[in-house]
């Protein structure tokens, strides 16, 4: 059987670290989200009282591809990072509790009582 060497506070440590990251491309991609619409309106276009409403022009369009295509996998991303974030701090929750239980049962079978069948007594052997 492969034996396990976990050290949770180590886990913890390094689901907290990623944490502390993942929030930070979490707080990048709503930016991202919340100023793409305005710059894509502004780009490399000419507009004003002379020229009339802003019309989109080819960089508006590429920003718009560009916000099309990744956001679905940027949605993923972060989706996948809370669930791979999770599951590992449940899986070392489980282990933790697996080794206490594991201890307590050894502890519970060192406190019970010896059974002695000696010869002769209680259907030992003669």
């Amino acid at each position: 059987m492969t034996s396990w060497d976990i050290r949770p506070a180590e886990v913890g440590g390094v689901l907290s670290r990623t944490a502390t990251a993942a929030e930070g491309l979490s707080r990048a991609g709503q930016s991202v989200q919340k100023t793409l619409p305005s710059a894509a309106t502004a780009a490399g276009t000419i507009s004003g009282p002379v020229c009339g409403p802003v019309p989109s022009g080819p960089v508006a369009g590429a920003l718009g591809e560009f916000a099309k295509k990744w956001s679905g996998d940027l949605q993923y991303i972060a989706k996948r990072t809370a669930a791979s974030l999770n599951g590992a701090a449940e899986a070392t929750r489980h282990y933790v509790e697996g080794d206490l239980e594991m201890a307590s049962n050894t502890q519970h079978e060192a406190l019970k009582e010896p059974k002695t069948d000696m010869p002769g007594q209680g259907g030992g052997k003669k």
